[in-house]
């Protein structure tokens, strides 16, 4: 009983050999137990200079941004507080002075 070894994705303590693999009933999630795990880092979002960008930073717009309904784009320049990295395309969400919420991509800011 001491080769069983919980699910690396989900935790469920209910793991069975198949082969060389380890199978999850719950997830059904295989993994190699012989490789090493590696940690997951969590999201990663750099800015259009390359600079890694974490929840809370400001960042500066660096073109001007279309904003469908809205006559008028965001502005090259526009300083945006307190960002919120998600998945996804648009990987920033934020508040945006004059506009409301939005999401952004991090290819078109600059952190502050």
């Amino acid at each position: 009983m001491s080769d069983i070894i919980p699910c690396p994705k989900c935790g469920c303590e209910y793991t069975y050999p198949m082969d060389a693999l380890m199978v999850c009933p719950e997830c059904a999630h295989e993994w190699n137990p012989d490789e090493a795990v590696v940690e997951e880092t969590g999201l990663v979002v750099k800015d259009s200079n390359g600079m890694e960008l974490q929840d809370g930073d400001s960042v500066i717009v660096v073109k001007n941004l279309p904003v469908k309904g809205y006559p008028q784009p965001i502005k090259a320049g526009t300083k945006v507080k307190n960002i919120r990295l998600v998945e996804g395309d648009h990987n920033i969400d934020c508040k945006i002075d004059g506009f409301g919420s939005m999401a952004l991509k991090s290819e078109f800011v600059k952190k502050a």
